[in-house]
C-alpha cells in the first residue's frame, strides 16, 4: 500500500433494534420496573435474545433484591422487545408469542455478602464493584448549532444522529420496509496542519449505515441493482440528510456512503440473523471509541460505580469544557468494592487546558462528591430513567424535566466552583 491514509476519527453507534441493544433495554427495561416498586432496589440483569427456525428465545438471568413485589420479568421482556418492532417471526423474533418466542428467567436474589458492603449513608455506602471508570468532554460540537451544548466529539454526536433518526422511522412506520436493526458509522476527517496540537474535526468523509429491509423493498426483487438504488437513495434522503446538520455535509462526497455494504440485508435479520447479549456495545454507548473502564451499564442499579461514576465523571469533565478551562478533558476514577471513597482520580487535558491538569484534578475533587451515595443523590438516579439510555448513547444527549440524562446537565454554580482557584 502507497497511498497514506488521511487523519480521521471514526465512531459508531447501533439502532435500538439491533440485538444487542434490544438486550440492553429489555435488561434496563427491567431496573425501571424493579426502581418503580423500590427506589433502593438492587439490580443486576443480564439478557440474551437468539432467533432460529421456528422459534426465538429470551433468556433473563441475575440478581434482584427489592422491597415488594418482584415484576413480571416475562411480561416486561415481551413488551419491550415488541415496543421496539419485534412482533412479527418473520423479521428476526416475535416477542409477542408464546409459540414463537419462550422467555426463560433465571434471576435470584443478590448475595448478603455484597450488599452488607454497599448499603449505608453517604460516608458509609461503599462502591458495588472495583474498577476504573472513564468521563470525557470535547468542545467538538460547539460551532454546530444543533448540537451545541453537548461537548461530544462530533463523530460520535453524528452516529447517535443517525442511528436515532432509524429508530424515529421505525416508531413512525413511515418507512414500511425499514426494520428495527440497524447500525451507523461515521469518519471526520482531521486537520491535518493541527494535528499535533490535538484532535481538530474538519469533514466528514465516510458515512455507513446498515438497515434490515423487507425482502421486496421499493417493490424490487432481492439484492437487485435497482432496489439497491432505491434503498440508498432512501437513505440519503430521509436519514442522513434528516440526521446530519447541513454544516457536515457541506463538501461531503454522496460516493462515500456506504449503505448495506454487502449488498443486502434482508428478513428475518435482528436476533435471527445475530444472537444480542446486553452490555456488548460499550463503546457505542459512551464515546464511540476508547475511553471506557469498568463494566457495561444496561441492567444495573446506580449502587453499580461501572454505571454510575461513569455518568459522574462525564458530568465533571463536561462541566470543565463548558467552563472553559479545557478544550479537551478526560477524568479517570477508580474503585475498590465497598470503599467509600475513590482510591484515585486522574484528569488529563491532552495539553488544552488554561491550568494544570494537578491543579483542575483538586478543583474538580472540591467541586464534586465522587462517594457513590453522593453521585446517587447528586444526579438522581434512584428514578426509573434508564430504558432511554438504552440506546442512542449514554451521553450528548440532551437532558429531560423528566430526570433523563441529568449529567449531561450544566450547572452554573459548579462552573463558578471550577474557574475559583
Amino acid at each position: 500500500m502507497t497511498d497514506t491514509i488521511p487523519p480521521i476519527s471514526t465512531a459508531e453507534s447501533v439502532a435500538s433494534g439491533h440485538p444487542d441493544k434490544l438486550c440492553d433495554a429489555i435488561s434496563d427495561a427491567i431496573l425501571d420496573a424493579c426502581l418503580s416498586i423500590d427506589s433502593n432496589a438492587r439490580v443486576a440483569v443480564e439478557t440474551l435474545v437468539k432467533g432460529v427456525e421456528g422459534k426465538a428465545a429470551i433468556v433473563l438471568a441475575g440478581e434482584v433484591s427489592l422491597n415488594g413485589d418482584a415484576p413480571d420479568y416475562e411480561i416486561v421482556a415481551r413488551d419491550t422487545a415488541a415496543s421496539i418492532g419485534y412482533d412479527d417471526h418473520a423479521i428476526g423474533m416475535d416477542a409477542t408469542s408464546a409459540e414463537l418466542c419462550e422467555v426463560h428467567t433465571f434471576i435470584t436474589t443478590q448475595s448478603q455478602y455484597i450488599s452488607q458492603g454497599v448499603d449505608g449513608d453517604l460516608d458509609s455506602q461503599g462502591a458495588g464493584d472495583q474498577g476504573i471508570m472513564f468521563g470525557f468532554a470535547c468542545n467538538e460540537t460547539e460551532d454546530t448549532d444543533e448540537l451545541r451544548g453537548r461537548y461530544f466529539p462530533i463523530a460520535a454526536a453524528l452516529s447517535q444522529r443517525l442511528t436515532r433518526r432509524l429508530d424515529m422511522i421505525q416508531d413512525s412506520g413511515e418507512i414500511p420496509w425499514m426494520r428495527p436493526d440497524g447500525k451507523s458509522q461515521v469518519s471526520v476527517r482531521l486537520d491535518s496542519k493541527r494535528i499535533e496540537d490535538g484532535c481538530y474535526p474538519e469533514s466528514v468523509d465516510t458515512i455507513v449505515i446498515a438497515v434490515q429491509h423487507a425482502k421486496d423493498a421499493g417493490g424490487f426483487s432481492l439484492d437487485s441493482e435497482a432496489q439497491r438504488a432505491f434503498i440508498r437513495d432512501t437513505v440519503w434522503e430521509h436519514v442522513v440528510k434528516h440526521a446530519i446538520p447541513e454544516r457536515w455535509l457541506e463538501g461531503f462526497d454522496p460516493t462515500n456512503l456506504i449503505v448495506n455494504g454487502t449488498g443486502s440485508f434482508p428478513d428475518p435479520g435482528g436476533p435471527y440473523s445475530d444472537a444480542g447479549l446486553t452490555g456488548r456495545k460499550i463503546i457505542v454507548d459512551t464515546y464511540g471509541g476508547g475511553m471506557h473502564g469498568g463494566g457495561a451499564f444496561s441492567g444495573k442499579d446506580p449502587s453499580k460505580v461501572d454505571r454510575t461514576a461513569a455518568y459522574h465523571a462525564r458530568w465533571a469533565a463536561k462541566h470543565v469544557v463548558a467552563a472553559g478551562l479545557a478544550d479537551r478533558c478526560e477524568v479517570q476514577v477508580s474503585y475498590a468494592i465497598g470503599i467509600a471513597r475513590p482510591i484515585g482520580l486522574l484528569v488529563n487535558t491532552f495539553g488544552t487546558g488554561t491550568i494544570s491538569d494537578l491543579e483542575l484534578s483538586r478543583r474538580i475533587q472540591r467541586t464534586f462528591d465522587w462517594r457513590p451515595a453522593a453521585m446517587i443523590r447528586d444526579l438522581e438516579l434512584k428514578r426509573p430513567i434508564y430504558l432511554a439510555t438504552a440506546s442512542g448513547g449514554h451521553f450528548g444527549r440532551s437532558p429531560t424535566e423528566d430526570g433523563h440524562f441529568s449529567w449531561e446537565r450544566i450547572h452554573e454554580d459548579r462552573i463558578a466552583a471550577l474557574k475559583c482557584s
